[in-house]
């Protein structure tokens, strides 16, 4: 009698796990690398274990791609949020719910990253997690929604999609792709302390680097374009430009341009750097006037995320 009544008592145990909601498994990652204090100047004090940024194991591919810079940041567009992955969640011990409107959401603190471990898995999203893509893990951010992501110390920014859950260790805010961080210069660190700005789905944004950013004054008003005007053949010798961005640094400006080539296609390949006053700046054209500029830089401005200027040469 005994004998069958722990037998009972064992089935019921084994018919209550497997009929319980599947969890997450949580990543457990080694605790971020010191990050500079920059109100005193001094590292802050590491944690209490020795490890590096990332899990044992985890790290970056052996088969990186040599253009990483030039991989386009994500551009903010109005998805449908998942049907699961905003459900409020339990991770180690911790509840958490998820936003369910993009755009009004900031915070700053440590952000690590994540790589070839994770790379090929599926995500919170159900999507397969391309550590090369521009995308981040966040705690609360809808998914799929989009933040811009600075590094508060180079000012350095970028534009990710969220489509995973986490960290959930050492109070990090956010854990990025390898390309992301890769752009945000903290690979070497592990982490760094970073601002996210939760982005609307019509957001305009601007992610090049701020320390080199020339900001430009706003054209007239033009009539709407519906798709952007490539530069005439006709326009050879014209000195009329749409200018996409101005840098201190012709590194920047290479950068730069190999990601709006990326973006513009075979229109890439009417761009070229033109310095000027010191600045580095990045042109397309030329075109026959400034009327078929204006037009053009109408339609880009959806392409693009940001309106070009028009400038002479």
């Amino acid at each position: 009698m005994n004998k069958q009544a722990v037998i009972l008592a064992l089935a019921t145990l084994i018919l209550t796990a497997c009929g319980s909601a599947p969890q997450r498994k949580v990543e457990t990652r080694s605790p971020p690398a010191p990050v500079e204090d920059r109100a005193v100047g001094t590292p802050a004090a590491p944690a209490a274990s020795a490890g590096g940024g990332y899990l044992a194991g985890d790290g970056p591919g052996a088969d990186a791609p040599a253009n990483l810079d030039a991989i386009p940041d994500a551009v903010p567009k109005s998805e449908p949020l998942h049907r699961y992955a905003n459900r409020p969640y339990t991770a180690l011990g911790k509840t958490y719910t998820p936003l369910t409107a993009a755009g009004n959401y900031r915070e700053r603190g440590i952000a690590s990253w994540y790589g070839k471990k994770f790379h090929g898995q599926r995500t919170s999203s159900g999507e397969v997690y391309d550590m090369y893509g521009m995308t981040a893990a966040h705690p609360t951010l809808p998914i799929p929604s989009y933040a811009r992501v600075t590094n508060t110390a180079s000012k350095k920014s970028v534009v990710v999609r969220v489509n995973d859950r986490g960290p959930f260790l050492h109070e990090r805010v956010m854990d990025l792709s390898y390309t992301a961080a890769h752009k945000l210069g903290i690979i070497g660190n592990g982490s760094s302390e970073v601002e996210v700005e939760s982005l609307a789905p019509d957001a305009r944004v601007n992610t090049l680097a701020k320390a080199d950013t020339v900001e430009s004054k706003p054209l007239e008003k033009a009539e709407l374009a519906a798709s952007p005007t490539p530069p005439a053949a006709s326009a050879a010798g014209s000195n009329v430009y749409l200018q996409l961005g101005a840098f201190k640094s012709p590194e920047a400006a290479e950068t730069f341009m190999a990601q709006m080539r990326a973006k513009l296609g075979d229109a890439g390949k009417q761009l070229s750097v033109f310095l000027k006053d010191g600045l580095n700046r990045v042109h397309l054209g030329p075109y026959a006037n400034q009327d078929a500029a204006r037009s053009s830089a109408e339609g880009l401005k959806g392409k693009l995320g940001f309106k070009p200027m028009v400038n002479l040469r």
